[in-house]
């Protein structure tokens, strides 16, 4: 604002040859600095440097020098110095922004940055053939990354990445099985992981966690699975042993009653009597890669067979999580406790969870299991019974 004889009371304002005013103020440390734009009109100039004023009085100014630094450069230093993230996690993010974010932002500055960019950028991928899924995980990391500039480093004002549903995945429905229909895949693939299937599908597994089940986690006479580890595969270094995905991947799982005695002959005739032995190996006692499953086992030609061409060995978990989430009276808490999910909002209710409600919904399986195995009478078709039975 100009004060008296016309002079202004806070920075300066000069006409370039150009014809455009650029402005001049001094920061908190006495060193003046141009303005990060010109303007057409000289009204324009004194409302930013009344804006700029503002900033200062209340502490709410950042230094435009300090977002300079090109988002490339920020991203993979954020990548390196986030604490506890997973080997794997690193990976999926280095990769993402290799990928998707540098090629197209890499060379920008954090504070060059702006919500149409980002969202020219999502558009591009998305017109470049990459799923809406991927397109959100790496929208997700910019935020996360831009964040930290905003709310730790201070080196830009706004995240400009708010876009409304960007981050959202919409993956497509997965099938999920029948009760008959798990125990028709465990027939038709080796004798050797037949056990495999029915542990990873009634005890709501993920594959790193079933893979590095060690016999001192199965408890028979309890009827329980213990998660304590799961197998991450990194590229470049092999299978690495670590804990689960989460905090609430650490869980204890009751299985059917009525899938134990495949789990006990599995024990018996496949895995070592040492504590340490893993549970599910291949034929030559090596842990097995999930890369080479489908291939050991014929997985094309046996999901086919039961009439499910499309299943993916993930779905087994999605499968038991189904049949889970059906059995009477299991609270939301007791199903996120036995599936080992996880959120920030929910960290509590994983520590407190009720063993008696986990032990209900494994009955409730058990019969669900012994009432699709029941063995037709004379009156009632195989093919009848088959279609009574629950999705």
């Amino acid at each position: 604002m100009p004060g008296k004889g016309g002079h202004r009371r806070f920075g300066a304002i000069r006409k370039l040859p150009s014809g455009r005013y650029q402005v001049r103020y001094p920061g908190p440390d006495g060193v003046v600095r141009p303005g990060e734009q010109t303007f057409e009109r000289k009204q324009e100039a004194e409302q930013y440097l009344s804006i700029v004023e503002s900033k200062l009085i209340t502490s709410e100014w950042i230094d435009p020098n300090r977002g300079k630094i090109w988002l490339q450069d920020y991203a993979e230093r954020w990548i390196a110095e986030r604490p506890n993230l997973r080997p794997r996690t690193v990976h999926l993010y280095t990769w993402l922004l290799g990928k998707h974010v540098t090629p197209y932002l890499g060379k920008v500055p954090l504070n060059r940055l702006s919500t149409p960019m980002v969202r020219e950028w999502r558009t591009k991928l998305l017109d470049n053939g990459v799923s809406a899924t991927m397109a959100a995980k790496a929208y997700r990391l910019l935020r996360a990354v831009l964040m930290t500039a905003v709310k730790e480093d201070e080196l830009i004002r706004v995240n400009p990445c708010r876009i409304k549903g960007a981050d959202q995945e919409r993956p497509a429905e997965r099938p999920v099985l029948t009760v008959a229909q798990v125990f028709d895949l465990a027939e038709k693939v080796p004798e050797r992981y037949r056990a495999l299937i029915l542990v990873t599908t009634f005890g709501c597994l993920r594959w790193g966690e079933v893979i590095a089940l060690q016999r001192r986690d199965i408890d028979l006479e309890a009827g329980t699975v213990r998660v304590r580890q799961a197998y991450v595969e990194q590229r470049g270094t092999g299978l690495v042993l670590g804990p689960p995905k989460s905090r609430a991947g650490l869980r204890t799982v009751t299985l059917p009653a009525v899938v134990l005695p495949q789990v006990k002959a599995h024990l018996t005739e496949f895995a070592g009597d040492d504590p340490d032995a893993f549970v599910f190996t291949g034929a030559e006692g090596r842990t097995i890669w999930r890369g080479n499953f489908n291939q050991l086992v014929k997985w094309s030609d046996a999901v086919a067979a039961i009439g499910a061409p499309k299943l993916h060995f993930h779905d087994l978990r999605h499968t038991g999580n189904t049949l889970a989430s059906r059995a009477p009276g299991a609270s939301l808490r007791d199903l996120m406790t036995r599936m080992g999910h996880d959120s920030p909002r929910a960290a509590l209710i994983y520590q407190h969870a009720n063993s008696e409600a986990d032990r209900a919904i494994a009955e409730a399986i058990n019969k669900a299991v012994q009432a699709a195995r029941r063995k037709p009478s004379k009156r009632a078709p195989r093919a009848a019974q088959d279609e009574a039975e629950p999705v």
